[in-house]
């Protein structure tokens, strides 16, 4: 096997800043799009691993939207912004302006590449080979869309992207985009009948060597002109299920059972250390408690109305109130003993 030529240099097309490599037997082209905060330069690093033969041309372009906070980049403002539509809209003409120079430059036909993005890229990845364009006018579709941890769009799905193959991956420990998302948008997209691939791992919003195998796997699949799909297995049986405030009262309040609560968000550390500590609770008192999860960053009512200041509290509730409360990361029988339960050895 041969390794990439790197030949990077800085383009300006439609005034992205673009990192470029050549694969030393260069065929295709291969659009990485990074995610929030990062630049041309983040998704480099991955090339070794999806293309060790040097069979594309691998463009990378930087956001044009400085990311607060960081020193990086993103495509569109998720957090504050006013006009996350309009800035999705343009940052997918930016991009499509681009690829469309890219293939010209390289003299690659677009409906050979491949559009691969993590995160607000995977999600951008997703609608460039997928949706309908914005003026209607007929866009030429890739040859498969990768999406890592998208940051998914909604948007019309074009009858003529029903035979890109996608494959979508996604950490189950992501406490930015929770993976449920990406299990639905698997399941949505073969409804569509488009061929998909669904992969999970065990892994924050990251990228894992595992994902980068199977990712491999599948490139070589859809270069060999194949379309890759397979059935979304399952959601797993969660030992401790969500409870939005719509199910409150019928989950909690109105149990027969005393009912364990854990108030949580993604980006608690804590909170994620006592999670396993919950479901083992969960497992070892099905019969005697109720054990549930509250997203606090989802159901801010639930938070206020119990007085949840910090976190992770783990609170007790019995025929419809709050009995008693833990707060904080502390061992099992400890938990247990100021919950008031019988400590289990």
């Amino acid at each position: 096997m041969t390794e990439p030529e790197l030949s990077c240099r800085n383009l300006h097309a439609m005034a992205l800043v673009t990192n470029v490599v050549k694969g030393s037997s260069a065929q295709r082209l291969l659009l990485l799009v990074h995610g929030y905060g990062a630049d041309e330069q983040d998704l480099g690093g991955l090339l070794p691993y999806l293309d060790p033969d040097g069979v594309f041309v691998a463009v990378m372009p930087r956001a044009p939207i400085a990311a607060p906070g960081t020193a990086g980049y993103m495509w569109y403002d998720m957090i504050g912004g006013d006009d996350i539509t309009g800035q999705f809209t343009s940052a997918l003409a930016e991009l499509d302006a681009l690829i469309d120079e890219q293939c010209e430059q390289f003299g690659l036909d677009r409906s050979s590449a491949i559009f691969a993005g993590f995160s607000q890229g995977g999600g951008l990845a997703l609608a460039l080979g997928l949706f309908s364009a914005p003026d209607d006018l007929p866009r030429v579709r890739p040859a498969g869309v990768l999406a890592m941890s998208p940051a998914a769009m909604t948007g019309p799905v074009d009858d003529g992207a029903r035979d890109v193959p996608v494959l979508v991956q996604h950490g189950t420990n992501d406490p930015l985009i929770p993976v449920q998302r990406s299990r639905d948008l698997a399941r949505d997209l073969r409804e569509f009948g488009i061929p998909t691939v669904y992969r999970e791992y065990p892994m924050e919003h990251q990228v894992a060597i595992e994902g980068l195998r199977d990712a491999r796997s599948w490139l070589a699949e859809v270069v060999a002109g194949e379309s890759p799909d397979e059935a979304v297995p399952d959601d797993p049986i969660e030992l401790v299920p969500s409870v939005t405030t719509a199910q409150w009262e019928n989950e909690v309040l109105r149990s027969e059972l005393p009912v364990i609560v854990d108030f949580w968000a993604p980006w608690c550390q804590p909170c994620r250390q006592v999670s396993p500590i919950v479901e083992t609770i969960a497992a070892m008192r099905t019969s005697s408690y109720k054990v549930v999860k509250v997203n606090i960053d989802d159901e801010p009512k639930l938070a206020q109305e119990y007085g949840v200041q910090s976190i992770p509290m783990i609170g007790l509730f019995r025929n419809g109130r709050l009995e008693r409360s833990s707060l904080g990361l502390k061992p099992r029988p400890q938990l247990e003993a100021e919950l008031g339960m019988l400590v289990i050895p």
